[in-house]
């Protein structure tokens, strides 16, 4: 028992090294967590808290809080917005703080916003209570922590039926030295997105949607949601990642302003075993703070 523990931990601690994005089941509730050019698309003020607890009862476990703000400013024409994630996994806490911007063209019933953004991360692993096989390692021994500079892109164009957006999080791979080795924190992701309204009558909307998502050295990840609208203030969704996990999404809009949102996502036993669930709440705010914000809600 003895030994699977400590091989348990090892490969824990070696994962955290080569740590991929934050997970999001409920991207289109604030496509801000991967793309910079949603900032002030809806042409309203936005403001949201979520937390993920991934793997429930497993040790090591990926949990993420983030918390975001952005609005549509001069005429609807540009927006700004600020994103902090602090993401653990492991042994390892990242922490990341982001400014994005994002300037917007109307082109007929359609907008097409170009997004960029800035920041920096700050990650720290503690590995005190790992215990390793060679005791000399220095990885091991001392851990590892620093800041390094973010900066990422995208685009997007969305109308009254459907959005698509495509984005780079993190043009710069983000790399430390340790014991004289590089290592690799994070690297390029590449995200394209696609949501479409198809309303079936004047109270019932559906809305699939598509998430892909691509890194160097890891296959790439797809998540297909099917999604249910009722009078534009109740949804319910089904949805896989990779086709080996599965989710219930539940969400709610309460005086056209403050928007509830639930996950509940089960793995099979092509990924970690039914014995580890995942949970994912997030809370907003929509405002229309300016006298140019739109004042009718937003599909996407």
């Amino acid at each position: 028992m003895k030994t699977i523990t400590t091989l348990a931990c090892l490969l824990l601690a070696t994962l955290s090294f080569a740590q991929q994005d934050p997970i999001y089941s409920q991207y289109l509730f604030n496509p801000l967590l991967v793309n910079p050019a949603y900032a002030g698309l809806s042409n309203r003020f936005n403001g949201s808290v979520g937390y993920r607890t991934q793997w429930m009862g497993l040790e090591g476990q990926p949990q993420t809080i983030n918390a975001s703000l952005h609005t549509s400013l001069v005429q609807n024409k540009v927006g700004l917005g600020l994103l902090v994630v602090n993401d653990r996994i492991g042994s390892m806490n990242t922490t990341e703080i982001n400014t994005a911007f994002a300037y917007k063209l109307q082109l007929e019933n359609k907008t097409v916003s170009f997004g960029m953004q800035a920041g920096v991360q700050n990650f720290n692993s503690s590995l005190n209570g790992v215990n390793p096989f060679d005791k000399t390692d220095n990885l091991f021994l001392n851990g590892e922590r620093g800041t390094r500079v973010n900066v990422g892109t995208g685009i997007a164009l969305a109308s009254e039926k459907y959005f698509v957006s495509f984005s780079v999080p993190r043009l710069l791979p983000t790399t430390f030295k340790s014991g004289g080795q590089k290592v690799e924190l994070y690297n390029q992701h590449l995200y394209l997105m696609g949501a479409y309204i198809h309303y079936l009558n004047e109270h019932i909307r559906l809305k699939p949607a598509v998430l892909l998502r691509a890194v160097k050295g890891a296959p790439a990840s797809i998540d297909v949601a099917f999604n249910v609208n009722f009078n534009a203030i109740h949804t319910a969704g089904i949805f896989t990642r990779n086709f080996n996990t599965y989710g219930l999404l539940l969400q709610t809009l309460l005086k056209e302003q403050y928007r509830f949102g639930y996950v509940f996502e089960v793995p099979t036993g092509k990924s970690v075993g039914t014995n580890f669930t995942t949970h994912e709440i997030v809370l907003g705010i929509q405002l229309s703070s300016f006298s140019f914000h739109d004042r009718s809600l937003s599909n996407f």
